[in-house]
């Protein structure tokens, strides 16, 4: 019987190519964190996972997220829960409660509620702004050049922390020009942590400074 790759043998994998590229980049090792996409994937598809010691996992629904992380969270401690995917306003109160790190701050009506529902849940979740690099009409994300007056606002004015930025670059573009914006509006911000890369060109992400790569297919297989 031929034998199919599982999910933990693909992690090592997206490992291994991650240990490269951070080499490659003449960047410390263990300086690019992994966050597994387990979006549609059950807590039975999961937990393999979990069992060969990834922490960090990403979802894009609230709703979703609920209904299997509360679970898998009690079982093993120290997950770290990523909101990727777009929020909704009415869904701040529960993205509050369930996730460690919100990746999706990406308008004023989001900063203020969410500066509301930590004030009011006293929890901190870690926030970063998500930045429309190819100011793409249908996608999500404040335009670059409105990046340092959103910052500000999120920071001054709401008192939230913001402490990392992520992007999605457009699928048909070369995502290198995409992913030195965002490196740029950090620094400008003084932001260290940046979100950005994906399965299919997280090791460009590392070589223009990426903390942080989100990879789903690559570990889960192809839905």
């Amino acid at each position: 019987m031929e034998h199919s790759v599982s999910a933990p043998e693909n992690l090592e994998t997206v490992r291994a190519a991650i240990a490269a590229a951070e080499s490659e980049a003449q960047r410390p090792e263990g300086s690019v964190r992994l966050v597994a996409v387990s979006k549609t994937r059950t807590a039975e598809e999961i937990t393999p996972v979990i069992e060969a010691g990834q922490r960090i996992f990403g979802e894009n629904r609230v709703q979703e997220a609920q209904s299997k992380w509360p679970g898998l969270k009690a079982e093993t401690t120290g997950i770290e829960l990523h909101l990727i995917g777009p929020l909704q306003s009415n869904k701040t109160a529960d993205a509050v409660a369930l996730f460690d790190v919100i990746q999706t701050v990406d308008r004023e009506k989001l900063a203020r509620e969410m500066a509301r529902e930590i004030k009011k849940q006293g929890k901190s979740p870690r926030l970063y702004v998500q930045i429309n690099t190819g100011s793409e009409p249908q996608k999500a994300g404040i335009e670059p050049v409105e990046a340092g007056s959103f910052i500000k606002l999120c920071r001054d004015d709401l008192g939230l922390s913001i402490s990392g930025l992520m992007c999605i670059p457009p699928v048909d573009e070369n995502p290198g020009p995409h992913f030195a914006l965002l490196a740029k509006i950090a620094g400008e911000n003084g932001i260290e942590i940046l979100s950005m890369g994906m399965s299919d060109d997280f090791e460009t992400a590392i070589a223009f400074g990426a903390t942080e790569v989100r990879v789903g297919s690559a570990i889960f297989g192809a839905r």
